[in-house]
């Protein structure tokens, strides 16, 4: 017989004043009550309840024990309470791993504003590019490129790998503006240097398709540092929509051979989220994964699909 429940018979016997009444309350029998605290007592190898016919009173072991188990049972039910109110509820700690560029420029700046919204909840944040054990650091939920292989983790795609060809102002009216990609080749491209990128990028229009190789003076594996060299007039990029959507908008970049799509890169590098695969998704996360499908949402207010 379970001891937890033969104690909370106990309680309830020692509060109800006898085994009927508390039988009453359970809709059983009064010796199904009674068996359960002889259990108890066979249990502790003590009496608790002296019993006759007419009467139950606790004997003095019986007084210490519901005296010190009273207090008990009352917070482990405040504990189970607490504890299950983390399923209901957005509060406590959430650990990502944001990707440096995607964060730096989209989720970081938005934040303060995520944070006002649930504000029983404190985030941890860790900035790497690297692929990790989320269960093995503590990650909640990361922001990675490319749809993973490991079964383990759920990925919900956040955007598209959607690229687009950039550059400042200033440096298309010093050198002119490419009106084709084979005039790539006449300008300083910024490359980024990374796994599985190339210094040939690829452009595709109308069933037809053409690699470009380009030269610059400038190769670097950090996005950020790609964009802030094009927006200061440096060269022309390549790079993901979302990195560039606010210098555009800002007007400090300027989008060339819309026409086209263009690629570095022949893996997926569609951003995102992931987290471990679970029974059940927590509140805390799926309120941080709806908060990053709604920054990547397209002006017509549909999310990206997965």
């Amino acid at each position: 017989m379970d001891e937890l429940t033969c104690i909370r018979t106990f309680l309830q016997v020692v509060e109800a004043g006898s085994f009927s009444a508390v039988a009453r309350q359970k809709n059983t029998t009064a010796s199904s009550i009674a068996r359960q605290v002889g259990a108890l007592e066979k249990l502790l190898g003590v009496r608790l309840i002296n019993r006759t016919t007419r009467t139950q009173n606790l004997t003095d072991p019986g007084h210490l024990y519901y005296q010190q188990m009273a207090g008990v049972i009352g917070r482990i039910d405040n504990i189970n309470t607490d504890v299950s109110s983390y399923q209901k509820s957005v509060k406590g700690m959430l650990r990502v791993q944001l990707r440096t560029s995607v964060a730096t420029e989209v989720i970081l700046p938005e934040i303060p504003r995520f944070l006002r919204e649930n504000p029983e909840l404190s985030l941890d944040i860790q900035l790497s590019d690297e692929t990790i054990d989320l269960i093995k650091n503590q990650i909640d939920v990361a922001v990675w490129l490319g749809k993973l292989d490991d079964s383990s983790n759920v990925a919900r795609r956040l955007s598209k790998s959607h690229r687009v060809v950039c550059g400042s102002p200033a440096y298309f009216a010093e050198h002119g503006t490419p009106k084709h990609p084979a005039e790539l080749a006449e300008h300083n491209c910024l490359i980024y240097k990374g796994a599985h990128y190339r210094s040939t990028w690829a452009f595709a229009w109308d069933g037809k398709s053409m690699e470009i190789s380009v030269s610059g003076n400038m190769q670097t594996s950090s996005s950020t540092v790609l964009m802030k060299a094009a927006v200061n007039g440096l060269g022309i990029m390549v790079t993901q929509e979302w990195m560039a959507r606010q210098a555009i908008a800002n007007g400090d970049l300027v989008r060339v051979l819309d026409q086209y799509e263009v690629s570095p890169t022949t893996q997926d590098t569609a951003l995102y989220a992931v987290y471990p695969h679970g029974h059940r998704i927590s509140p805390n996360t799926r309120a941080f994964v709806d908060f990053l499908v709604s920054l990547f949402t397209q002006d017509n207010g549909c999310p990206e699909q997965s």
